[in-house]
């Protein structure tokens, strides 16, 4: 019985699966972008974590609008529980580190810029559930601009070193080529280092 032949997948198809940028697999543990990303994500979710827990002592109502001043911010219950939400989840972040932690410092970094802008617009107002004061506003988008540089940190760039992962993984076939030709350099060193000491 004749066997059938698989099919062979297009060139098309092969260009456009792209290895995924893994950086744990890649990458020590230790590595200094892992590195990075862990301690953005481990100072930014320690203040304000320690930030809400201050807040929460206080006893200050859940929606008060006055708030009550914590370490040089306003702040109410409800900005207390969710600085807590918001700092555990960057503690988290820390210990996964990797891809993960770089990921959330960039999103949670979005998400503090686009909280100042939107209680920005609401200091004035009669609607303003988390007790926000423009020191608030200040500091939401001096967090969100630290948390998107930790997380963007040897990521986003046109000058990538070609050893960095995220480059490997955007050019799979340049990358593979340099590999192929530091194993030809070492295989000749290699070589050349057994040759002289034979004829020695």
């Amino acid at each position: 019985m004749a066997a059938h032949a698989l099919p062979r997948k297009s060139p098309s198809h092969q260009r456009r699966s792209r290895p995924r940028t893994v950086l744990d697999e890649h990458l020590p543990v230790d590595h200094r972008l892992s590195r990075v990303y862990r301690i953005g994500a481990g100072v930014m979710g320690a203040f304000l974590l320690v930030f809400g827990i201050l807040g929460l002592i206080d006893k200050i109502g859940f929606f008060n609008t006055e708030g009550a001043t914590v370490a040089g911010l306003n702040t109410n219950g409800a900005l207390s529980v969710l600085s807590i939400c918001a700092g555990a989840l960057l503690l988290f972040g820390m210990v996964r580190g990797g891809n993960f932690a770089s990921t959330l410092n960039m999103v949670l970094g979005v998400l503090f810029i686009a909280s100042g802008f939107i209680n920005l617009a609401l200091l004035d107002t009669d609607f303003n559930p988390f007790a926000f004061k423009i020191q608030n506003v200040l500091f939401s988008f001096v967090v969100g601009l630290l948390l998107m540089f930790f997380g963007m940190y040897g990521r986003i760039s046109s000058t990538l070193p070609h050893d960095n992962p995220y480059w490997k993984a955007r050019h799979p076939r340049e990358a593979e080529a340099e590999e192929r030709a530091a194993r030809a350099r070492g295989s000749a060193v290699s070589t050349g280092v057994h040759e002289s000491g034979g004829g020695a």
